[in-house]
């Protein structure tokens, strides 16, 4: 089989790069905190989310994140920190401020032939594996 990329995906990907607000925040909520944390080492290995065919474009797609704004937030705030030092407030205009989506409507399979397995994070004791192919 060639290594040239074949098979997609039926999902588009959001990518949500950080911003100076999102540092700021983990700079100042942060008990250890490390001096030397940039905005370019926390977008390094940015979250990326498979989205529905719905969000077909880079319209569709943006208005389906924002309409779920409150799940890829709490998420994205998850990753660094429990809910203990997350902000009392967040809004809209918020994740506006601290993330920017980066939508790619095309996701290409360079493992054809080995099989995609969904992974459930949920309860980390009863990890759920299950086959997509």
């Amino acid at each position: 089989m060639s290594d040239h990329p074949r098979f997609t995906v039926n999902r588009s990907v959001c990518l949500l790069v950080p911003e100076q607000p999102f540092l700021d925040w983990v700079k100042a909520v942060d008990p250890e905190p490390v001096p030397t944390l940039t905005l370019e080492a926390i977008r390094d290995d940015a979250s990326v989310f498979l989205l529905p065919e719905v969000a077909d474009t880079p319209e569709n797609a943006l208005r389906w994140v924002e309409k779920r704004w409150r799940t890829f937030f709490e998420f994205m705030l998850g990753e660094w920190f429990d809910d203990s030092l997350w902000p009392q407030q967040i809004s809209l205009e918020m994740f506006r401020q601290w993330f920017t989506p980066r939508f790619h409507s095309m996701v290409w399979d360079m493992a054809p032939d080995s099989p995609i397995e969904l992974e459930d994070w949920d309860d980390e004791d009863d990890q759920v594996s299950t086959l997509l192919h």
